[in-house]
């Protein structure tokens, strides 16, 4: 078959409606400046007139954008031009001076506003600065609007992952939003895919393993009748049924602390190979199913850190109690044990979206955590004149400096670019809870020491992208509720969560239109993990959405079969690029054991005079629970000083 012809089947040659144009499509091509006031103007039908961005636009809705999102084109250029030494002359004052200025409208820059308007009192004035169109850094807000019906979806951070784990600030911070994580019990229907019969498959795709292949039930009703619907190897069948029901201990002759060290420093990929002694074909099965955890795969995470996950077995035989050995001090601080059901329609963006509302209250109406599902945000309240904390996206900071000199300084002045002029503004304090590997850049002062630490994380690229589907029906042919796909472009896809709440209904109906959920990591294996996560970023920056397009019809098609028609059932798609993802873990294949108070995380977030550090890269740890606790040790910072 000809690409031409293949592309048609695809429906990649669909033709894109005004309606798609403004829902979003078209604005993701340079983003929010890349327009000129004239072309907005055209776009949404307003009288010419020259404005600074399209937040003066009545139609500014971030969240219904479609096409290429996360980082979106418009959100990165700014960075990239600074970090390769352009200079953009001499600044034009705002003539605005601020208690507080933080850089990076994320959870831990938003949870910082909100902690020092705690201490610093409610008419304290705080500027939060952002490169991105929409607020909330990695927890994005996806929304489709098919015939009218409201369908939400997640584009970065997915849910409130052990909660019961959070430190008394976040679980106080948590209440003040009106955050109850027991009400999810309610809103999150567990029952919702076993009722209908649905249930995890695996595709087993030509290119891997000799043909395209979907299997529902995985393990079900046994392994081994499971794995004779594949086309794995007998010996790669029997070993795989082995490894998960056996009880057998692959290290029997070490002790339990013994084990632990060695876990530590051995991959999943090489304690299956050596150990456990599987097929190589075993390998190929768990290829990608620590992609989304780990932003790499088996052969560069360690076996310690996958022990007692259900999906990653050959420890159930071994007795891995008590502390860990010498010269191992990286333990691994799970948040899974816990029911993965804390997840509002769009993920954590709700909770960012609950922070604003709590920071400018005319930015949405309502009061409680059902209400904000549903509440239409106000841009234009965002950055008000009269509101003591403002919120200014579309602006990308290039320095940040103690007026004076570190630590004789009385105030900081922060530089950024919006609309192409560079503007400063000054502040009493200034919180930097962008991204470490940044920072460097916009504060020159830094030590050498410091940068280093700054750099030493690699941020975890991914991509999560939400397909509206005109219907899930293919699904349901399948008995499908969500697929690992371990050879495949996509690693995973997954009908979204099943959560209806404050008034937002989940799809019941399998004639109902609906959102599912893939999700590519780009990897090299064979790299160290931080390399591995460089070059997925470079990847990720040079790849089109038109590329993503291609595979999600491709892989759609190969893996739901005949029942689904890429051209006709696809009705959206929403690609959330994130070359710079999530914040990097220590990894005890390659990182060292450093001594207390000495690894690059702790260095690396010192403050440096009236300039402090948040993010979840200040605590090597991606999680939102991690971005608000680094917020909170900023604050304290400032307001013990």
């Amino acid at each position: 078959m000809s690409d031409a012809k293949r592309k048609d089947e695809l429906g990649i040659k669909r033709a894109i409606t005004r309606r798609d144009f403004l829902n979003g499509a078209a604005l993701t091509v340079g983003g929010s400046l890349a327009l000129s006031g004239n072309v907005w103007a055209e776009v949404f039908g307003l009288p010419k007139s020259p404005l600074e961005s399209p937040r003066d636009a009545p139609a500014y809705y971030p969240p219904a954008k479609t096409g290429l999102r996360g980082s979106h084109d418009g959100s990165w250029e700014v960075a990239h031009e600074m970090r390769d030494g352009k200079q953009w002359g001499k600044a034009v004052p705002d003539n605005e001076s601020y208690d507080l200025i933080v850089v990076g409208a994320g959870i831990s820059g938003l949870a910082a506003a909100y902690f020092y308007r705690q201490q610093a009192g409610p008419k304290s004035r705080i500027l939060i600065l952002d490169n991105h169109d929409d607020f909330g850094g990695h927890a994005k807000r996806n929304e489709f609007h098919p015939g009218g019906r409201l369908l939400i979806g997640y584009g970065g951070t997915q849910s409130i992952a052990g909660p019961q784990l959070y430190s008394s600030q976040a679980k106080a911070l948590f209440s003040d939003l009106g955050i109850e994580v027991a009400r999810f019990e309610k809103y999150f229907d567990r029952q919702f895919f076993e009722s209908h019969g649905l249930s995890h498959g695996i595709f087993f795709d030509k290119e891997t393993f000799g043909t395209d292949r979907t299997v529902a039930g995985i393990g079900k009703p046994s392994w081994p009748e499971f794995l004779a619907k594949t086309p794995l190897p007998e010996k790669a069948q029997k070993d795989l049924a082995r490894l998960y029901t056996d009880k057998i201990d692959y290290l029997p002759n070490k002790t339990p602390a013994e084990k632990k060290v060695y876990l530590a420093r051995t991959s999943y990929k090489d304690f299956l190979l050596n150990d456990v002694k599987v097929d190589p074909a075993v390998v190929s099965f768990f290829r990608s199913s620590t992609y989304g955890l780990y932003g790499v795969g088996i052969e560069a995470v360690p076996a310690g850190d996958l022990a007692g996950l259900k999906d990653h077995p050959g420890f159930q035989g071994m007795d891995l109690s008590g502390p860990l050995g010498p010269g191992i001090g990286l333990e691994v601080t799970r948040q899974d044990a816990e029911p993965y059901i804390y997840h509002f329609p769009d993920g954590n963006a709700s909770v960012a979206r609950l922070l604003v509302r709590k920071l400018i209250p005319g930015a949405a109406p309502g009061g409680t955590m059902e209400d904000i599902v549903l509440a239409k945000m106000d841009y234009s309240e965002l950055d008000g004149e009269s509101s003591p904390v403002r919120i200014r996206l579309n602006s990308t900071v290039i320095n940040a400096q103690n007026e004076g000199g570190a630590p004789s300084a009385k105030e900081v002045t922060v530089t950024y670019v919006r609309g192409g002029q560079a503007r400063s503004v000054r502040g009493a304090a200034c919180i930097l809870a962008c991204w470490n590997m940044v920072i460097p850049y916009l504060c020159p002062e830094i030590s050498d020491k410091q940068k280093q630490a700054l750099a030493y994380g690699v941020k975890v690229p991914l991509v999560y992208t939400n397909v509206q589907l005109r219907n899930r029906t293919a699904f349901e042919k399948l008995k499908l509720s969500s697929l690992t796909c371990p050879g495949s472009y996509f690693s995973d896809i997954a009908l979204d969560f099943p959560v209806s709440i404050g008034g937002y209904e989940y799809p019941k109906s399998a004639d109902d239109p609906c959102v599912i959920h893939m999700q590519h990591v780009p990897c090299s294996p064979g790299l160290p993990a931080r390399e591995q996560q460089r070059a997925g970023r470079n990847q990720l920056f040079s790849t089109k959405f038109e590329t993503f397009e291609s595979n999600i019809r491709d892989q759609l098609s190969r893996v739901l079969g005949p029942g689904f028609d890429p051209a006709q059932d696809i009705e959206g798609i929403t690609v959330n690029r994130w070359p710079h993802g999530y914040a990097y873990e220590y990894n005890s294949l390659y990182d060292p054991e450093w001594p207390a108070g000495q690894s690059p995380c702790e260095i690396g977030r010192k403050p440096v005079g009236h300039i402090h550090i948040a993010n979840s890269d200040a605590g090597a740890f991606a999680y939102t629970n991690e971005a608000i606790d680094q917020g909170y040790r900023a604050v304290a910072e400032i307001t013990k000083a």
